[in-house]
């Protein structure tokens, strides 16, 4: 059944900031609307509602999807809405074109919901001025802080009058891009890459199909020379992955192996590899794709992703584990990967003992619908753990250009 809610914009003006408030938790009684209306004044919405749904059931995910005379756009947010109570819906959505009338629809594809019921919806459009603005003004707030700068002689007395200047020598907020091994011994490579970034990973180099492609035979050559040039250039460097749990991507050899084989397999592949490297990796990719796949649940049970973040801590404790998906920020018309599929199973990890200390957003890109990215950031903020946008790439359906002018867009004062 589908819930339909429609907005007709009218004209008004004013500054807009954007709120940055979500919800993960159920509700006996839906919160305020964040916003008290919406206009057509620009391309950028963000839109939020209280869902409830009713029928054989007790959760559903409920999907929005918004249309207009001239568009539709399949899926602009989802929540996972229960039965006894009410579940915070969060997107956000982008138009080419103006629109007289737009209708939201709230959809669930399981067939067990009879009823969407909606509350407290929002709607708010902003200007690119407007929420450029926005993200200064958090920049500002959250990731400035105010110093002060004491000069003294030699003797430790306090000179007064000094003029003082700072000049930054590195930058702590890390910037990344995957190296390859097509790196090594070349300069230009590695010139270009050390003057722009300051984190790294590994393409493929460290994934068990390329340090153990037979049984036993191990090397670590490749990936060795590779965190030479690393340390050497004080890089921050993630490791990617211990387990990918796609078995197109699980080395041949390993798909034939069950029950003990497979265990002891698993076993000497964490214990090789974060033993060798312990210390050397900031982050550890522990569980590659799990809302996706599941090759190594199948075959060692449920809990086997719970056992290897258990492990992971025990080599090698001062890095910080994650969890690494797609399709998670990049759209919701996916229902394995929604933001609150993400989180129930960060949150079932966690319940189960395991030590996730981290939330991977995999970035592969068609054309970004940026309110959309910064309503899945709010909902995945809730749970206070590190957010990192760990691949970014644009479809190549677009040509270059466009695909830099989306990824890169310079600050004009440091031009």
């Amino acid at each position: 059944m589908n819930g339909l809610i429609s907005y007709v914009f009218a004209a008004c003006r004013g500054n807009r900031y954007y709120d940055y408030t979500a919800y993960t938790e159920c509700k006996s009684c839906p919160e305020a609307p964040l916003y008290n209306g919406g206009i057509l004044e620009s391309t950028r919405y963000t839109f939020s509602c209280w869902v409830k749904v009713s029928g054989t059931k007790s959760s559903a995910v409920v999907k929005a999807r918004l249309s207009t005379e001239n568009t539709t756009l399949s899926c602009v947010g989802t929540t996972l809405a229960r039965s006894r109570c009410w579940s915070f819906l969060k997107g956000g959505f982008v138009l080419d074109s103006s629109s007289d009338f737009s209708v939201l629809y709230f959809q669930s594809a399981d067939i067990n919901t009879t009823v969407i019921s909606i509350k407290s919806a929002s709607l708010q459009p902003f200007s690119v001025d407007q929420w450029n603005q926005q993200q200064q003004d958090s920049i500002q707030q959250n990731r400035k802080r105010n110093a002060i700068v004491h000069v003294s002689d030699t003797e430790g007395n306090r000179i007064s009058g000094a003029t003082v200047s700072i000049q930054q020598l590195a930058k702590d907020f890390p910037f990344g891009s995957a190296i390859a091994k097509t790196i090594l011994g070349n300069k230009p490579y590695q010139e270009w890459f050390v003057k722009r970034f300051n984190a790294a990973v590994f393409e493929n180099e460290l994934k068990w199909y390329a340090t153990e492609p037979e049984p036993g035979q191990l090397n670590y050559t490749t990936p060795d020379e590779m965190l030479e040039f690393i340390h050497a250039n004080q890089i921050t460097v993630r490791g990617h992955n211990i387990f990918w749990e796609d078995p197109l991507y699980t080395p041949s050899w390993v798909r034939n192996l069950t029950g003990d084989a497979l265990r002891a397999a698993v076993d000497a592949r964490i214990t090789s590899l974060l033993s060798r490297y312990k210390g050397d990796f900031v982050h550890w990719d522990v569980s590659n794709e799990l809302l996706h796949f599941d090759f190594y649940e199948q075959r060692l049970g449920p809990n086997a992703s719970l056992g290897f973040f258990d492990t992971a801590r025990k080599i090698d404790p001062l890095a910080t584990l994650f969890m690494n998906d797609f399709n998670v920020i990049e759209t919701c018309n996916d229902d394995k990967s929604t933001v609150d599929n993400y989180i129930v199973g960060l949150k079932e990890l966690n319940e189960g003992g395991g030590i996730l200390e981290g939330i991977g957003l995999e970035g592969h890109f068609g054309k970004p619908n940026i309110p959309l990215m910064r309503a899945v950031l709010d909902k995945l903020a809730t749970l206070q753990l590190p957010i990192w946008l760990t691949e970014i790439d644009i479809s190549k359906t677009f040509d270059q250009q466009t695909q830099a002018q989306v990824t890169w867009r310079p600050n004009p004062q440091l031009a």
